[in-house]
């Protein structure tokens, strides 16, 4: 989903919302850093594999998915982490590793760390390694009604 894209999404659902561009950072910590934004503000999208099937694993950039934390709180059998071969074609428009975290557009489910459901915005990747959109989080919610488990580990 290109930028143009998400934005138009986000403005048919009627969504407030600034975009945030800086200089090209890959890691979610080099795009905190670049963008001046809190590791704990900035969601990453880390995609995995629940039961075989393609999923989303949102949480704050300063935090890693605990895949067996994850697996139990979805209740499934297996999880793993998703090999970039095994995506890369299913975000048209938008560069590997900066899709944002609509998976609901693309027919996946979206896991939310608890963790992020504490702060009233979000900060993410628009679909490219060089701007971010920031929303407040109970819009993310409402588009993306994503299931929301305790699954992130790190420190605080």
């Amino acid at each position: 989903m290109p930028v143009k894209k998400l934005k138009e999404f986000l403005d048919s659902n009627r969504v407030k919302y600034v975009t945030i561009s800086h200089s090209a950072a890959y890691t979610a910590q080099e795009i905190a850093a670049s963008a001046h934004v809190s590791g704990k503000e900035l969601a990453k999208t880390v995609m995995v594999k629940v039961d075989g099937k393609m999923a989303m694993a949102v949480l704050p950039a300063s935090f890693k998915v605990d895949l067996e934390h994850l697996k139990e709180a979805a209740g499934a059998t297996s999880v793993e982490l998703a090999s970039e071969r095994d995506f890369r074609d299913m975000f048209p428009g938008c560069e590997t590793g900066g899709m944002p975290p609509f998976g609901n557009l693309f027919g996946m489910d979206v896991f939310v760390s608890a963790k992020l459901a504490e702060d009233a915005e979000i900060v993410f990747n628009a679909g490219s390694h060089t701007e971010l959109v920031k929303l407040a989080y109970r819009d993310f919610v409402r588009l993306v009604q994503p299931k929301v488990l305790h699954f992130a580990a790190g420190k605080e």
